[in-house]
């Protein structure tokens, strides 16, 4: 008996395990890579580096040296020093951003997927409409309307990230409604706020957060969009994105100047990609995810 359990323990196990020796070393590395260049944007005022606005028009376009680790931009500004503060921008708004939509989309996705009804379809309704709306004239509008800054920014990506979240939210909400425990729930005369709050809830979290991460990426690039587009901070203040597009005028001579910037957002959209789809599987209750 003990020899037939151990073998069925192995035999679910072992899936788990070649996963996690498949996907170890990359998750291991996406994970340093985002607190690597998270502690280096927090960091940035205490670290050894010169200010990103400090110009040296005898030093323009300079190869990495020992003075400038990553050479100069075509104003002769620390490279280093602009993707790390860069980095501040494009961190900020890749994570504040989702969490708008995280809270309220979230939000009304439980509720229309666990009331249903009226409630359901004008939710749903307004999340159409939503994603109707061309998002790059609604950010136009907000932009031209209320200025260009990382909040306004922020608030753009924000709103226009809660369709995902709300319909993420009411997919997963609806296929646990009418589960046993949610029932037993109401079976007792639980209130639908303890449902919502203590069933559901916990329940719902997990894939959200790893919907959180994949849409921290999606964030990051279209704010880099944004910037490249002059949508974004306007300078002096360094972005990944406006530092592309700044450093496309000079890919004959000085091709590191929009290189760099795009090699640090790709490696960090990357990270968060790798670590949320690594969240989503080890959450999927599906045989087949493991």
């Amino acid at each position: 008996m003990a020899v037939l359990e151990l073998e069925g323990d192995t035999a679910l196990v072992s899936p788990v395990r070649r996963r996690g020796r498949r996907l170890g070393g990359l998750f291991v590395a996406a994970l340093f890579w985002v607190v690597l260049i998270g502690l280096a944007a927090i960091l940035a005022n205490v670290l050894p580096i010169v200010s990103p606005t400090d110009m040296d028009f005898l030093g323009k376009r300079a190869p990495p040296s020992a003075a400038h680790l990553l050479g100069t931009d075509q104003l002769g500004r620390d490279m280093l020093s602009r993707l790390i503060y860069g980095a501040r921008i494009s961190l900020t708004v890749g994570l504040l951003s989702p969490v708008i939509g995280l809270v309220i989309g979230g939000a009304l996705g439980m509720l229309a997927g666990y009331f249903g009804g009226r409630f359901e379809a004008l939710t749903v309704g307004g999340v159409d409409v939503l994603l109707a709306f061309p998002p790059l004239v609604f950010a136009l509008a907000v932009t031209a309307y209320l200025g260009q800054s990382a909040l306004n920014i922020t608030l753009v990506i924000g709103v226009l990230s809660i369709p995902a979240f709300t319909r993420v939210a009411r997919a997963v909400t609806l296929s646990l409604a009418q589960r046993e425990f949610v029932v037993a729930a109401q079976t007792l005369g639980a209130t639908h706020m303890r449902i919502l709050l203590r069933e559901l809830l916990p329940n719902v979290a997990l894939p959200l957060m790893a919907f959180f991460l994949l849409a921290v990426a999606v964030t990051i690039v279209v704010e880099g969009a944004l910037s490249f587009l002059g949508l974004g901070v306007p300078p002096p203040a360094p972005s990944w994105g406006s530092m592309i597009g700044e450093g496309r005028e000079s890919l004959d001579i000085a091709p590191w100047l929009a290189f760099l910037p795009a090699g640090f957002m790709f490696a960090t959209v990357l990270a968060f990609n790798v670590i949320g789809d690594t969240l989503r599987a080890l959450t999927d209750p599906r045989p087949g995810a493991l």
